[in-house]
């Protein structure tokens, strides 16, 4: 029998309301057959496990991230998919850092959560956790799985997990990737759109995590009128070995000799620093304008048409990994997980 296990770290699909203090508090999982009662006409062994205490996602941290990928690490070969129930504020860092963490990944990781509580009336919660069960349970007639790739689902929609980022804070379609498509799409039935998923090159490899991460990343948002105090805090920052610079439409920045210097000067002291556009969609592209072309002269590296989320926990995990920042900044250019759409 297919076999998935729901985690639940927290946020609001795990709240119902106390019949005495009418106050939300979340629910256990451990009950969840009696909880969405639903679940009981898969054919399928469901496990739930609980972070305890529940992480508000606002307080996400990447010991929690080392957390999960161990907790799924620990039960990999135990499950044939997994359900990651997460506050919305910062899922999609969390998709886009596991993407990176969890290494010839070849299950799904379904990260789902709610805008409102599983125990309310309207919820959208329950048919997020219900069909996000179905896809991560959802196989091949060769028994492979159909979307081994960390992935975010909400509202109908399934995401790659690092292109996404949450769009609306009170409407249902809380989640948006405009620069890649849908990996699927459930309405009377799930349709997989598996031409843009990602599949191993080859199969049976064993899953490896990696949890040594350095956050040592500074960003620098590029706004008209911003002081050079500004700019020199975020640039002087002690023990920095990472920038990321969200610049104007396709990677512009203001033309002012004073800012090139200054970056110019980090670059030229090793700071990698990574240019990523503000534009919610549409991709870097240093070769448009002179101001970009400038960037790039300096050293800048392109994001292309990765998401913030997905740049800074990129960096988050290379940096973990290699201690000379020449080769995390080749490695930004490389493509390791579909997390921008460069050919290469």
């Amino acid at each position: 029998m297919t076999k998935v296990l729901i985690v639940y770290t927290g946020g609001t699909i795990g709240m119902k309301q106390d019949s005495a203090s009418m106050a939300l508090v979340p629910f256990d999982f451990a009950q969840i057959l009696k909880e969405v009662p639903e679940l009981r006409k898969f054919d399928l062994s469901i496990d739930a496990y609980s972070f305890d205490p529940a992480i508000d996602s606002s307080d996400v941290k990447p010991a929690f991230w080392v957390e999960l990928a161990e907790l799924i690490r620990d039960n990999y070969s135990r499950y044939d998919g997994f359900v990651v129930l997460h506050g919305t504020d910062t899922m999609a860092f969390t998709a886009s850092m596991l993407s990176f963490m969890l290494e010839n990944l070849e299950k799904p990781v379904i990260i789902t959560g709610s805008q409102l509580p599983i125990g309310v009336l309207r919820t959208d919660g329950r048919e997020n956790l219900i069909s996000s069960i179905e896809i991560a349970a959802s196989q091949r007639p060769d028994g492979k799985p159909y979307v081994p790739e960390v992935c975010v689902f909400f509202d109908n929609e399934l995401y790659r997990g690092n292109r996404t980022f949450k769009y609306s804070a009170e409407y249902f379609n809380a989640f948006k990737s405009p620069n890649y498509p849908l990996l699927a799409e459930a309405g009377i039935h799930i349709n997989f759109n598996e031409p843009a998923i990602r599949h191993p090159a080859s199969w049976g490899h064993p899953l490896s995590i990696s949890t040594k991460l350095d956050t040592r990343v500074g960003i620098l948002k590029l706004y008209p009128g911003m002081p050079q105090q500004y700019v020199d805090t975020v640039l002087s920052t002690k023990g920095m070995r990472a920038i990321v610079i969200e610049t104007f439409g396709c990677g512009n920045a203001p033309g002012e000799a004073w800012l090139l210097d200054k970056l110019r000067k980090a670059v030229d002291e090793g700071i990698i620093v990574v240019n990523v556009t503000q534009c919610a969609a549409g991709s870097v592209d240093m070769d448009a304008y002179a101001t970009g072309m400038t960037l790039k002269n300096i050293g800048v590296t392109s994001a292309y048409d990765s998401t913030f989320e997905s740049a800074v926990t990129k960096l988050y995990y290379l940096l973990g990994k290699y201690d000379d920042n020449g080769t995390v900044k080749d490695k930004m250019s490389e493509n390791i997980r579909g997390e921008f759409s460069k050919k290469q």
